[in-house]
């Protein structure tokens, strides 16, 4: 029989004041902390036609340098009906102490991506310094992201280069804060 163990003692926190105290370097981007729920839309020379999506996002943190994160995103018709789940991805967004970021994300589609980018005031841009694949992954060469934060909304727009194609646009979603 396992020895019986305690309870987590460092939950990750959604909220400045829920859990531990932030670490002083997550200051730039405390603003991003708690679950963010929204729509979309994304397109891609690629697909036959555009799409609609809904998104929730969370960022946490365990009184370290980093935040954790985590996306989810389904399909929806016209009329917001859910039609199948869509991207999925987790990862850390490391901020250093002159507020660039180094960012890791993995996604079950057998795609993991490294960003480097920097946190301006209510922007943040991101893009890929790396982007390594599993042998049967979708080739996606590269990704540049930016978030937005203005009156309580975060937007957040994705550019991608992938299957022979140039960076370009593919995804724009608003989400709000969820208080639940």
């Amino acid at each position: 029989m396992p020895e019986p163990a305690q309870e987590n003692p460092y939950p990750d926190s959604l909220t400045p004041g829920g859990g531990p105290a932030p670490h002083p370097q997550l200051a730039p981007v405390l603003a991003l902390l708690g679950r963010w729920h929204g729509r979309g839309r994304g397109e891609y020379p690629t697909l036959e036609q555009g799409f609609r999506y809904e998104q929730e996002i969370t960022f946490s943190h365990d009184g370290r340098p980093f935040l954790r994160y985590e996306s989810r995103a389904w399909l929806i018709d016209e009329s917001g009906a859910p039609l199948r789940p869509s991207g999925r991805e987790s990862g850390w967004w490391r901020v250093m102490p002159d507020a660039s970021l180094e960012v890791t994300l993995a996604h079950p589609t057998g795609i993991v991506e490294t960003y480097v980018g920097r946190v301006s005031g209510t922007e943040i841009e991101i893009e890929t310094d790396h982007v390594a694949r599993t042998p049967r992954a979708k080739e996606v060469t590269g990704m540049r992201r930016r978030y937005s934060l203005a009156d309580g909304e975060l937007t957040i727009t994705q550019e991608m280069a992938a299957m022979g194609q140039p960076m370009r646009h593919h995804l724009r979603a608003e989400l709000g804060r969820r208080e639940d």
